[in-house]
């Protein structure tokens, strides 16, 4: 390996380096994060989240399927205190808003104070179009998770089986138990758990927001939500952890090129005009020439690149000296393409430029 190519793997894996070290240092702060206030702690993952986007808190008491359940006072438990007549008289209330979408998971969870009569029950996610008459998962892009048989539902009233590793037996829940479902945007995935353990993921094959949603359909249902206020019984903080380690270990076997960086710091540098700096960024790396084939811009070759570089630092030393006659002979010399036919207009035009980069221009050099 000559001079040359050694000193242009050197520089390309020290930005690579940086990159990887700086992807690792956000995941380990969010393995010991510890949030410490209540609205911290309805966010699990506040680090990484949108400060300006919403996250659920609470029923909708207004869009609700009303006459089939009673929301509390506190506006996160639901009655069903009727005897249900038919199919579609569910008791059906989703959250006050959609799920947060720019983070990596989204959870919440369900607390069954009594499974009623028949023990109905559900937990999932609906579009913003369902109607609240149907369990969620009975209709197109809505997915639940049934008390009764324990089964998925996502789409069509016929459930079907989690992981093949439990049994009905396992995955139905009723009086005192608690199931979660959430979102992981990484995988593209629901997933729910029971009593604080997985028990099984689906793909989201729907892109649209979707909200959570509870339902009961048989008299003497109640269930409780949380919503992120109270700790979750399932560990949402070691799964977030986890499933961060799994998408870190699919970046690390991404193979990139080592003079990848290079070629891309190079093309930065000198389609900015940073003249300065991409010389001594050449001296470093020993070369004058690319590691790596770059398109040229506009059509323009590496030496035409140099030469526009060069008028442009001389239009930047015209300016500072205040020497505008001179930088419109040079404008009208070198870039006529630019110079409008409306000598006045274009004068005001490039006064009002000057002035701004007078301030600027030390930052180009």
């Amino acid at each position: 390996m000559d001079q040359n190519q050694f000193a242009n793997e050197l520089i390309s894996s020290y930005f690579l380096q940086q990159w990887r070290h700086n992807s690792q240092t956000l995941t380990l702060n969010s393995t010991l994060s510890n949030p410490g206030t209540e609205s911290e702690s309805a966010r699990p993952d506040l680090e990484y989240e949108d400060e300006g986007e919403e996250f659920p808190t609470e029923l909708d008491t207004v869009s609700s399927s009303g006459g089939f359940s009673v929301v509390g006072p506190d506006k996160l438990s639901v009655l069903y205190p009727n005897v249900n007549l038919h199919g579609h008289d569910v008791g059906v209330v989703h959250a006050n808003c959609a799920a947060p979408s720019k983070r990596l998971l989204y959870y919440f969870e369900m607390y069954v104070k009594n499974a009623g009569a028949k023990g109905q029950i559900a937990i999932g996610f609906i579009p913003s179009s369902f109607k609240v008459r149907r369990h969620p998962g009975w209709e197109a892009n809505t997915y639940g998770y049934r008390s009764d048989d324990g089964l998925l539902y996502r789409g069509r009233g016929k459930g079907e089986s989690f992981d093949p590793m439990y049994t009905t037996s396992d995955t139905k829940y009723t009086t005192g138990d608690t199931v979660g479902g959430g979102i992981n945007y990484a995988t593209q995935e629901f997933f729910f758990t029971k009593n604080g353990v997985l028990v099984g993921t689906v793909f989201k094959d729907v892109k649209s927001p979707v909200i959570p949603t509870v339902a009961v359909h048989s008299q003497g249902e109640e269930v409780t939500v949380n919503f992120g206020k109270e700790p979750f019984v399932f560990d949402i903080k070691a799964y977030e952890a986890e499933q961060r380690a799994i998408q870190q270990e699919k970046i690390d076997c991404i193979s990139i090129p080592l003079d990848a960086s290079h070629g891309l710091v190079r093309s930065y540098l000198e389609h900015y005009g940073y003249e300065g700096t991409l010389e001594f960024f050449d001296m470093a790396s020993k070369s004058t020439t690319p590691p790596i084939s770059l398109v040229p811009e506009n059509g323009f070759d590496e030496e035409d690149n140099m030469y526009a570089m060069n008028q442009r630092r001389t239009l930047r030393e015209l300016i500072r000296r205040g020497g505008i006659d001179e930088t419109f002979a040079k404008l009208h010399e070198w870039y006529p393409q630019i110079v409008q036919v409306d000598d006045n207009m274009f004068s005001l035009s490039l006064s009002l430029s000057l002035s701004l980069s007078l301030s600027h221009s030390h930052l180009t050099c």
